[in-house]
């Protein structure tokens, strides 16, 4: 009996072994890396009535395309005006033209922008050979910085819409001591660092005058107005164009 047992348990224990099936590895797919950048990273797109330091800094890379004559508020809040100029930024450069700030718009950003922030093609030392540490000026340090990355992005802007021909910056951000060394307005925005001097360089200044009125720029003074004929001088603030020489 016993010996009969053994046996069918054996064949139990056999045929247990025939029909068991090990359980199968499905692999999950590893999640995608987040996109990274050197200087900011965008984690999900943004549109209209979205707000945050996402969205402030989505406005300062798009500063340059306000539309012509305006100023583009860079306040945080994805309104109309944020809308319409990452249209106009999208336009430029051949992207699908939703307003939508998504993966397209930021791998553009991401190309166009150095691990510091400032845009490929023009850097912080160029727009502040006055005071490196950005004191001295009529706001702190950080804002003048803040407000020098907003300039060079519209510069950016600008220099893309001339056919990306380099455009020479001689100057931008001053101390007070700086300015009254070179005579500069008491007021000047220079003391603010949303201010820039540019030289003729390949494009000539009035085509350097008539495009800055696209990108941003309130302040744009050029050949014609007292003390620019070597220089077009392109700022924030109030309007003020006046190149009399390039029908401005």
């Amino acid at each position: 009996m016993k010996t009969r047992l053994a046996g069918v348990t054996a064949a139990l224990v056999a045929g247990a072994v025939v029909s068991f099936v090990a359980p199968v590895a499905v692999a999950t797919p590893a999640a995608p890396a987040p996109t990274a950048d050197g200087c900011y990273s965008w984690s999900q797109p943004l549109s209209e009535g979205a707000s945050g330091d996402d969205v402030r800094n989505l406005q300062i890379r798009v500063a340059g395309y306000p539309g012509d004559g305006g100023q583009l508020t860079i306040d945080g809040v994805y309104g109309p005006a944020t809308r319409d100029a990452v249209v106009r930024f999208q336009q430029a450069y051949g992207l699908s033209a939703d307003g939508v700030a998504g993966e397209s718009t930021f791998a553009k950003i991401y190309e166009l922008q150095d691990d510091d922030c400032s845009p490929v093609n023009f850097d912080y030392s160029e727009i502040n050979n006055c005071n490196s540490d950005w004191s001295g000026g009529k706001v702190s340090a950080d804002e003048a910085k803040a407000n020098a990355l907003v300039t060079m992005w519209k510069l950016q802007a600008m220099r893309h819409a001339m056919g990306d021909a380099p455009i020479q910056v001689n100057g931008g951000f001053r101390s007070v001591s700086c300015n009254d060394s070179v005579g500069g307005a008491p007021n000047s925005r220079h003391l603010y660092g949303d201010a820039a001097d540019l030289g003729a360089g390949s494009q000539g200044f009035c085509a350097l005058a008539q495009q800055a009125r696209h990108h941003g720029f309130g302040e744009i003074l050029g050949p014609g107005y007292p003390g620019h004929d070597d220089h077009v001088h392109v700022a924030g603030g109030a309007d003020t164009w006046s190149a009399p020489d390039c029908g401005i």
